[in-house]
C-alpha cells in the first residue's frame, strides 16, 4: 500500500544535488576528504531520496562559503559588460535611467546557477545568454511591458541556470539566446 500524497518526503530537487556535488568536490580539493570517501558521498548524494540522506552525506564539511553579491549601478547612462567578463554566483544590476545590456555569450560562468536581480526604472534592457543556458524569469516583476523570451526548440539544458528576478518599471527586457 502506497503513502498518502501528503506524507510522502518531497523530491531532492536536481539544484539541491548539484549543490551537494559542488560542496563535496570543493571540500576534496581543499583537502578535506579523502578520494575514497569522495566516492562513497558522491554516490549518497546522487542516489539520495530523502533530505536526511543528503544532510548525512554532507556532515562533517566545511560550512559553505557565503555567496558575495555584486553590484552594478548607474543613475543614468549605459551599463554593458560584454566578451570575457567573470560572471559573479550573484549579479545585482541597478538603473534609474538608461539601457542595460549584458552579454553572457562569452563570459566566464563558473557556477551552475547564477542569480541576476533586476532593478531598473526606465530604459530597456538586453541580456545575451550562452546557447545552453537555461533562463528562469519567474522571480521578476514588470510595471509596464512583459519580458520578451523564446526559450530555444532545441532545449540542451547542459549550461548554466541563469535565474532573473527583481523588478522593472518602464521598459523592456529582452532575453536571446547565443548563436555559438
Amino acid at each position: 500500500m502506497t503513502a498518502p500524497p501528503e506524507d510522502r518526503p518531497p523530491l531532492i530537487s536536481e539544484d539541491v544535488r548539484e549543490t551537494g556535488v559542488r560542496r563535496l568536490q570543493e571540500a576534496y580539493a581543499e583537502g578535506h576528504i579523502a578520494h575514497d570517501d569522495l566516492d562513497e558521498r558522491l554516490h549518497q548524494v546522487l542516489t539520495a531520496k530523502k533530505h536526511s540522506e543528503l544532510v548525512s552525506a554532507l556532515a562533517s564539511l566545511p560550512p559553505e562559503k557565503a555567496a558575495t553579491t555584486s553590484t552594478i549601478a548607474a543613475a543614468s547612462g549605459r551599463i554593458q559588460r560584454r566578451g570575457a567578463w567573470r560572471v559573479p554566483r550573484s549579479l545585482k544590476v541597478e538603473s534609474a535611467f538608461g539601457r542595460v545590456h549584458l552579454n553572457l555569450s562569452r563570459a566566464v560562468i563558473e557556477h551552475a546557477v547564477v542569480d541576476i536581480e533586476l532593478q531598473l526604472g526606465t530604459g530597456r534592457a538586453k541580456i545575451t545568454v550562452p546557447r545552453d543556458a537555461i533562463v528562469d524569469v519567474e522571480g521578476l516583476s514588470t510595471g509596464w511591458k512583459d519580458v520578451h523570451y523564446k526559450p530555444p526548440r532545441r532545449s540542451r539544458p547542459s549550461g548554466p541556470t541563469i535565474r532573473i528576478s527583481g523588478a522593472m518599471g518602464f521598459g523592456r527586457l529582452k532575453i536571446r539566446h547565443a548563436w555559438r
